[in-house]
């Protein structure tokens, strides 16, 4: 892919950054939510609580998910950073491919079932898993938010082949 031009570069890192850093936001949204619906003293209010898990689920989780991954993807092919030359990079590219689908079909799934248990008047059973999924993927966004700052681990083969051609 062609470098983008440094007004697009820096265009699309806006994005990119502010979209994630809205995931991360989101998903502590999200477990806080689960964690006041586990702990609620009413069945009135937890299903306040996995309504509004609901709504944030519906709404925002996917496509902010998705345009997070699409987003780096451009911006990593588009760069001098590239998509697996440097190994934090495609460290957060698999880690954001796999809570991106686990948010897609795990967490919406368990989302869903939650509003059709409110929706039915039932309890809303193992809610557990509203409390940890969100957990598990807070602690994975902030450690892809370390490692963007950070930069760890130098090229992969691939990155290290890449280089020494350019110097021939």
């Amino acid at each position: 892919m062609r470098q983008l031009t440094r007004p697009a570069r820096r265009g699309l890192l806006v994005v990119h950054v502010v979209v994630s850093v809205g995931w991360l936001g989101l998903t502590l949204g999200v477990l806080a939510l689960g964690i006041t619906g586990a702990m609620a003293g009413s069945a009135e209010d937890a299903g306040a609580a996995y309504r509004s898990m609901n709504v944030l689920g519906d709404w925002l989780l996917i496509p902010i998910s998705l345009l997070s991954l699409v987003s780096g993807i451009v911006l990593s092919l588009g760069t001098p950073w590239g998509l697996a030359r440097h190994r934090w990079v495609y460290v957060k590219f698999w880690l954001t491919m796999i809570t991106t689908a686990a948010t897609a079909f795990a967490l919406r799934a368990r989302i869903d079932s939650a509003m059709a248990d409110v929706v039915a008047g039932r309890a809303v059973g193992a809610t557990t898993d509203l409390i940890l999924a969100p957990a598990v993927s807070l602690c994975v966004y902030t450690f892809l938010t370390a490692i963007s700052v950070i930069k760890p681990w130098g090229l992969t083969a691939r990155g290290r082949r890449l280089r020494a051609t350019k110097r021939r």
